[in-house]
């Protein structure tokens, strides 16, 4: 079966397994009367049960306390878990498998062995596409007072440039930066100031990306996912050490976990593919895709038709390289 390799990156505690929870849930939800179908294997959907449960029941009481367990680190990357899920038409055997890549927080601290960085390193060279996930809170509020602490954008940055300076080729990549926690923001009609945010608090990125070497094939959107929903941030208790600890509380008193727009990452993601299938050059670790939809037109229609529900506007915004994501 072709396979898609994709990394979740961002440092402990920005909700990177809570995003791939709302993602797949979402597309569930979402998927509707189009022909697709997104099926996790028995561990990723054990895994992905549990922080479910853990993620409704932040709203057991009117304001949140604690939330989602950070994915522990075990023995070495070697023995990181993936979360996978094979994806194809509905009531078919999967034709593609989405491989998640996830990994414990501590990867990016100063404790992080030479093992543990050069995993990283090699999983951005591998990686067809990336999600960044943004802890909106640490970038939006007291004028990102907390994001350098939290999201760790320089780090990331190097991250990046350590791994194309090592890679050959300039093979299309997608790199998905996804806010989360941004029910505050996007209630309040303030889409526009979380963009800006992004673009400033990521600014090294970005302009990192547009260097003559990776302008032309590096795709990258902004696609806020509230996770929960009918939260908002209500206040910011800083511990001892100086991570801030961000209460949320419920916009009613009966109100149900509502997760919004969790599934656009996915969108855009299949958008990617179709536009790498429907370009006439070939594309290395990519071939597969042309294989992939190009033996079935029926579910080259499928994933056309779920592509086109990306969300432009409101928050959604195609950063570089809409090229490939014109289908």
């Amino acid at each position: 079966m072709h396979e898609l390799q994709i990394t979740m990156l961002g440092p402990s505690g920005v909700g990177k397994t809570t995003l791939l929870t709302a993602m797949y849930e979402q597309f569930e939800s979402n998927v509707g009367s189009v022909d697709l179908q997104l099926t996790p294997d028995e561990d990723s959907s054990t895994i992905l049960q549990d922080t479910l449960i853990d993620l409704k029941s932040l709203l057991d009481s009117f304001e949140a306390k604690g939330g989602v367990l950070n994915t522990e680190p075990p023995a070495g990357p070697d023995s990181l878990r993936f979360f996978t899920f094979g994806l194809g038409k509905k009531g078919k055997k999967p034709s593609l498998t989405l491989k998640f890549r996830d990994y414990p927080g501590i990867y990016h601290t100063k404790k992080a062995t030479t093992d543990e960085k050069k995993f990283l390193r090699d999983l951005i060279v591998e990686s067809h596409v990336i999600l960044i996930a943004i802890d909106s809170p640490s970038l939006m509020e007291q004028n990102g007072r907390y994001h350098e602490k939290i999201n760790r954008p320089q780090q990331i940055k190097d991250l990046f440039k350590n791994a194309y300076s090592t890679s050959d080729g300039n093979e299309p990549k997608m790199i998905i930066f996804a806010p989360i926690k941004c029910e505050k923001y996007l209630k309040k009609k303030l889409d526009g100031e979380l963009e800006d945010a992004v673009k400033q608090g990521y600014h090294d990125l970005f302009e990192y990306f547009r260097t003559d070497s990776l302008s032309n094939c590096i795709s990258c959107v902004l696609t806020p996912v509230q996770t929960v929903g009918n939260v908002v941030l209500s206040r910011i208790e800083a511990e001892e050490n100086g991570v801030p600890h961000f209460s949320f509380r419920k916009t009613r008193h009966d109100a149900k976990y509502a997760p919004k727009d969790s599934e656009q990452p996915l969108r855009y993601l299949l958008r990617f593919l179709l536009r790498i299938h429907l370009d006439s050059r070939k594309w290395g670790k990519f071939n597969f895709v042309r294989d992939w939809l190009g033996i079935d037109r029926h579910l080259k229609t499928a994933v056309d038709e779920f592509s086109r529900g990306c969300k432009t506007g409101d928050g959604f915004v195609i950063l570089q390289g809409e090229n490939w994501l014109k289908i």
